[in-house]
């Protein structure tokens, strides 16, 4: 069982940063995949980004490469998402997730979910 708790969300203007962390409740880290998906009210969850177990490999959805980056510290069992330049649309609840061994783009891929932190961004 692997239980992820996330901090760091708030409120912050377009155009600014903010950094979210992750940490994870397990002994080896490193053999997980993390993702970092969103969902806005009344939207489905959607895929952020991911990392994989080493760091060495990430990847992003279109909607934020560019402006968002991943990363990880393994021996503090924390990943983390930068997101730069925000804008109103990146407004969600950000959710952090696991997965063994491989990266994943959907939802479906993950095993264990955090409980999520709120980002608004105002215009």
């Amino acid at each position: 069982q692997v239980q992820l708790v996330e901090s760091g969300g708030g409120l912050v203007q377009a155009g600014g940063s903010l950094s979210l962390s992750c940490t994870a409740s397990v002994e080896t880290f490193r053999d997980y995949g993390m993702g970092w998906f969103r969902q806005a009210p009344g939207t489905e969850r959607e895929f952020v980004g991911t990392i994989s177990g080493s760091g060495g490999s990430t990847f992003y959805s279109d909607s934020v490469k560019g402006r968002f980056t991943i990363s990880r510290d393994n021996a503090k069992n924390t990943v983390y998402l930068l997101m730069n330049s925000l804008k109103p649309e990146d407004t969600a609840v950000y959710y952090c997730a696991a997965r063994p061994f491989r990266i994943g783009v959907s939802r479906d891929e993950y095993d264990y979910w955090g409980q999520g932190t709120q980002v608004t961004v105002s215009s």
